[in-house]
């Protein structure tokens, strides 16, 4: 329908604007959100790498423009300080969560995350895949990304142990906590297990899934996480489609068919609506990690209501104090598009008023009573480069699978598949 088209690329021109605009030319540092003297953040960064050559096949961008924006991106990691130092860019081949939007430093005592260096990672190896000219400048994309991804030592950052760290800082070490568990670390474990430098044993692989959570809610059975970024983070890269790891294979599914259910699941969770929040149906639905109205705790219509600020919202489980956030409906469009479409058409119809920046806000409470009052109740005045990344890469792998393309030209996701205990589909 042309008027659908219209209105996926609309959103989608108004998300990748995002990084045109919340970004510094000079060392491509994308600002983790949209307030004033916010620093950046490396997944917004990797998500920007990957956003360019759509932005370039949409037309909205040249290919010179990318191509600048890329290479400035990559020298910049290439270049900066990179040691144990507490105010370095990073350290043994990992970057800092959030650094400084123009010295690059660490800001915010941040640690060196594992997981949002994947998502760079990721990032510079899909800017190499697409970046396939014989030209100076895009042999060097391709050089520096190869250079940078092969710095990461994985090992390192399993710490003596099966399933990889969290991340480290200079001042305590390696963070207490470990990726096990399905969440959005797989793209950890895949780019680790294909690295040809410092590779993550198979047994990594085994020790993440081995406390993965099969469950059955609603009647639909599936592999287990509240927040719905869980089921998008590594499918915006990753095409799972017909491919299936050992636990899959036990199920007789692959993790693409896993993320539709999650999204279905969302959808009847809001049907049900089992707290009372205002707004929740079938076309009203998005329950993920968002900026929220709180902290704060109400008495609404003698209903205690407990609201957070930015947190790991899930369903059915919780938390949940009625936040949605439409950037994750649209996220899904690949999985479940027979109802991501219609609630899509619902938000726009909503006209929420503060959405109009880069496309959607992070997300909206319509049980929170904002002040002045709004139909809509509480928006979140920010947007976010983690939120704005997936909305423009989904919508190009539901329009024509690009980026997921461009992704199995990559030989290490190829390989961290395969050792993963992947087979079938594409990859045979």
């Amino acid at each position: 329908m042309p008027e659908q088209s219209d209105l996926l690329r609309t959103l989608q021109k108004d998300s990748f604007d995002y990084f045109v605009h919340q970004s510094n030319p000079a060392n491509g540092l994308v600002q983790d959100k949209s307030q004033q003297g916010w620093p950046a953040s490396i997944a917004a960064v990797g998500l920007a790498l990957a956003a360019y050559p759509v932005g370039v096949q949409q037309g909205f961008m040249t290919r010179y423009a990318a191509v600048k924006r890329t290479l400035a991106t990559l020298r910049f990691f290439a270049n900066s300080a990179h040691g144990p130092e507490s105010d370095a860019t990073g350290y043994k081949g990992f970057y800092y969560h959030f650094l400084d939007m123009h010295s690059g430093q660490r800001a915010w005592g941040s640690e060196l995350s594992s997981v949002d260096t994947a998502f760079l990672l990721a990032g510079m190896l899909a800017a190499a895949a697409y970046f396939q000219r014989e030209t100076a400048e895009e042999d060097e994309i391709r050089r520096l990304a190869d250079a940078l991804y092969c710095k990461a030592d994985w090992q390192w950052m399993q710490d003596g142990a099966a399933a990889v760290s969290h991340g480290w800082t200079p001042e305590k070490g390696f963070l207490p906590y470990r990726w096990q568990g399905y969440d959005e670390a797989l793209i950890i474990y895949l780019l680790g297990l294909g690295s040809p430098t410092h590779p993550l044993p198979v047994e990594s692989y085994r020790a993440w899934a081995s406390t993965y959570k099969w469950k059955k809610i609603y009647g639909i059975e599936f592999l287990y996480a509240g927040p719905l970024f869980i089921h998008q983070l590594s499918h915006v890269w990753v095409d799972f489609r017909g491919i299936r790891d050992a636990f899959m294979r036990q199920y007789d599914l692959d993790y693409f068919e896993n993320s539709r259910r999650a999204t279905l699941l969302q959808q009847q969770y809001a049907i049900r609506n089992p707290r009372g929040f205002a707004h929740y149906d079938k076309f009203c639905w998005g329950i993920t990690a968002s900026d929220g109205p709180g902290p704060k705790t109400l008495r609404l219509d003698g209903v205690k209501r407990v609201f957070f600020d930015y947190i790991a919202r899930g369903a059915p489980f919780g938390p949940d104090d009625g936040t949605l956030a439409p950037w994750a409906v649209v996220a899904s469009l690949p999985f479940a598009p027979e109802i991501v479409l219609p609630t899509i058409q619902n938000y726009e119809r909503m006209n929420l008023e503060a959405a109009l920046d880069y496309g959607y806000k992070a997300s909206f409470n319509p049980t929170f009573p904002a002040q002045p009052k709004y139909e809509h109740g509480w928006v979140s005045p920010y947007n976010f480069g983690l939120n704005q990344g997936p909305i423009v890469l989904m919508i190009e792998n539901y329009n024509n699978g690009f980026l997921w393309s461009l992704m199995r030209q990559c030989p290490y996701l190829v390989v961290g598949l395969r050792r993963a205990g992947f087979s079938g589909g594409w990859l045979e």
